[in-house]
């Protein structure tokens, strides 16, 4: 069975501030939601969290973005 090409983030690793918009983060908090079971601890850990700030910085935007 052939898994799907996995997208790294390393060319990410320097950023520590973006702003996108209220969708963007929408349709990225989808996307790492429900951690899948097959991926190991740290991965579901750290995956956890980052979907855990998206919903939280979808909470705090300024109406309109």
């Amino acid at each position: 069975m052939l898994r799907p090409p996995r997208r790294d983030a390393y060319p990410l690793r320097h950023l520590r501030e973006a702003t996108v918009s209220v969708p963007v983060l929408a349709a990225a908090a989808e996307l790492i939601a429900p951690p899948v079971e097959e991926r190991g601890p740290a991965t579901r850990e750290a995956a956890t969290a980052v979907h855990a700030r998206l919903l939280a910085a979808i909470d705090g935007a300024a109406p309109g973005r």
